[in-house]
């Protein structure tokens, strides 16, 4: 699937590299294992604006969002907006999988496996892009 423009609010930007710079410690240990195409060759964002949202974690290849939560999205308040927020990415054709903050921290496995069953699966029903097989090749020398 070849990645369409997805609009952003410029002013988000500014917001979304001070986020950068003062990621939870999740997100850090997270983004350890997603940068540089480690996983499986793909390219995802961090702290990335996307419509009106600031999203995590992205990857344009898949149409991907990953969002990583912690205690906070726990609250009926938080949960009828992270639902509202999931449903306005949809229309745009962007996933959203979340992830909780303590199984990155504590069971960091069983959190990248689930980004890779993700993937498995979507790649089952979509394909994969070429430039991907090339960075797993690249990658696996």
């Amino acid at each position: 699937m070849s990645a369409r423009f997805i609009p952003y609010k410029p002013e988000l930007i500014a917001i979304a590299n001070r986020l950068r710079k003062t990621m939870t410690f999740s997100e850090v240990k997270f983004w350890n294992q997603l940068k540089n195409f480690q996983m499986m060759g793909y390219d995802f964002d961090r702290q990335r604006p996307i419509l009106n949202y600031i999203v995590d974690f992205y990857c344009k290849e898949l149409r991907l969002v990953i969002e990583v939560d912690g205690i906070t999205h726990q609250f009926d308040d938080a949960i009828f907006k992270d639902l509202s927020r999931d449903e306005t990415l949809g229309k745009y054709g962007i996933s959203v999988l979340r992830i909780s903050a303590m199984d990155i921290v504590k069971k960091e496995n069983y959190a990248l496996k689930i980004l890779e069953n993700w993937i498995l699966e979507y790649e089952f029903k979509n394909g994969i892009e070429p430039i991907v097989l090339k960075r797993r090749e690249a990658f696996n020398k």
